[in-house]
């Protein structure tokens, strides 16, 4: 709770959205974009945790000296200082130019209650005093970086606050003596509210809201096969109406990383302010990890003739392939068949404006199984086929679902002579349609998560499809725990 104040603003550290290359030469894969709109979001929330800060502000005992005739010398001390109300006004996040973002919070109010009491000679009176703080504005600067790990870092190197008017009550039997000197009062409880506020909100900054940045996922688990890179490519980039923050957005082979042979391509985003936060999702990241899956054999599949419906007229044996291959039932009769399917190559996304689309390619093998439990191949087919697809937006991740479309089976090789594959196509279509795309959507279904952080949650998202790139429009939420 007490990061809240910077909760927002970190978030937005951390997603995506630039048209220039990183730092380190290379276009990001993800990139996130603060709008003015949620920038005011950020301040109006923050300002809720700010005010219960204030309140655990320790305030110290002041004492002094008097001298006034005719009683002569004496002692005040003021002590059990609390602030017991405060109301923070007017707050504002704004982008720093090449620095970070700027908080400024005015025209605010606190109360200040406690205690005094005066000793002249022998003589001790005590009383209580209420203090009225008005036109409070304080001024901050975050400074945003990142470490080598990626990571990103925040700094408060800048503050000032001001204090318009100070309004002492003090009541209790000689009230009305220290009344005589409220000006120097009103001066000490100036300086004391001035130096703490300030003290409180850079301490806040080290001690809460970089821990809080380091909530934010550098590296995430998708599943057992892949992760995601969510490292920052720079600092985050602040400009007059918006701040920017790259991100790799590389997924990974969590068993051994290897270097991707392509770039993120550079995307031209769209002037767009109706939501607080506008994320581009390059096509880089989907074909990283459709290289991942490839790799790692998830898409390949075998096919028996146990897995074929009982009702189907054709069946996975020698046998029922004489119409179409008669040279390979005579050759091997009465055996059972077993055809293995790989990816040709990684199948990767295809954006352009109001579509995605992908169209693998991928190789059968048939093979026959001999009574000896040995394979042996008798021909090779080559299968390609269009899908569409489409991408959803859920609280906190991208999911997807593919479409199928036409498949086209075209003879590669064959040991049993040249044959007719036009009756194969419609056991493929069904055993493509009702295993391996549910298959697939299962796995689109999971998603990959966005890098929020804790206890933010996006929501009335807008999705686009540009060239290159996915560009969803959200608005945020806090969900206070």
């Amino acid at each position: 709770m007490r990061a809240m104040a910077w909760a927002l603003p970190s978030l937005l550290l951390r997603l995506l959205l630039t048209s220039t290359p990183g730092a380190l030469g290379t276009n990001p894969g993800l990139v996130a974009r603060i709008t003015d709109k949620g920038l005011e979001y950020v301040a109006r929330e923050g300002s809720v945790v700010l005010q219960k800060e204030l309140l655990r502000i320790m305030l110290p005992d002041f004492t002094g000296d008097f001298k006034i005739k005719p009683f002569g010398r004496g002692h005040f001390e003021f002590h059990s200082l609390s602030i017991n109300s405060c109301e923070l006004r007017g707050s504002a996040l704004t982008p720093l130019p090449g620095q970070g973002l700027s908080l400024t919070i005015s025209d605010s109010f606190i109360r200040v209650q406690g205690k005094w009491k005066v000793r002249k000679a022998f003589v001790k009176l005590y009383g209580s005093f209420d203090v009225q703080v008005k036109g409070i504005t304080i001024s901050v600067n975050l400074v945003l970086g990142r470490e080598p790990s990626g990571r990103p870092t925040v700094t408060a190197p800048g503050c000032s606050s001001h204090i318009r008017d100070v309004e002492v009550d003090i009541s209790g039997d000689l009230g009305w003596l220290l009344n005589l000197f409220h000006n120097e009062i009103e001066s000490r409880f100036r300086r004391v509210l001035e130096s703490k506020i300030c003290q409180m909100l850079q301490n806040s900054v080290t001690s809460d809201l970089q821990p809080y940045l380091q909530t934010l996922p550098v590296k995430t688990e998708i599943d057992s096969f892949a992760g995601i890179d969510y490292s920052l490519m720079e600092a985050p980039r602040a400009t007059a109406q918006m701040l920017d923050v790259m991100f790799k957005g590389e997924i990974f082979n969590r068993d051994h990383y290897s270097p991707v042979s392509f770039l993120a391509p550079v995307m031209s985003l769209p002037e767009q302010y109706n939501r607080m936060v506008y994320f581009a999702i390059s096509d880089y990241v989907f074909n990283t990890a459709s290289m991942v899956y490839h790799e790692s054999g998830f898409l390949n599949f075998s096919i028996t003739d146990d897995m074929v419906p009982p009702g189907s007229n054709i069946r996975l044996t020698t046998k029922s392939f004489r119409p179409f291959v008669p040279r390979l039932a005579r050759l091997y009769p009465n055996m059972n068949l077993e055809l293995q399917g790989v990816m040709a190559s990684a199948p990767f996304l295809n954006f352009s404006p109001g579509n995605l689309s992908l169209t693998p390619l991928m190789e059968i093998e048939a093979f026959v199984l001999l009574p000896s439990s040995a394979k042996r191949p008798v021909f090779q087919l080559g299968v390609a086929t269009n899908m569409s697809a489409m991408l959803t937006f859920n609280t906190s991740k991208i999911t997807g679902f593919l479409k199928p479309g036409k498949i086209q089976v075209e003879l590669k090789e064959s040991k049993v002579g040249v044959f007719n594959v036009e009756l194969l196509e419609a056991l493929f279509n069904y055993y493509i349609l009702n295993t391996l795309y549910p298959k697939v959507n299962e796995k689109l279904a999971e998603g990959f998560p966005l890098p929020l952080l804790k206890d933010i949650r996006l929501y009335d998202p807008v999705l686009e499809i540009h060239k290159d790139f996915l560009f969803l429009g959200t608005n945020l939420q806090y969900v206070r725990a």
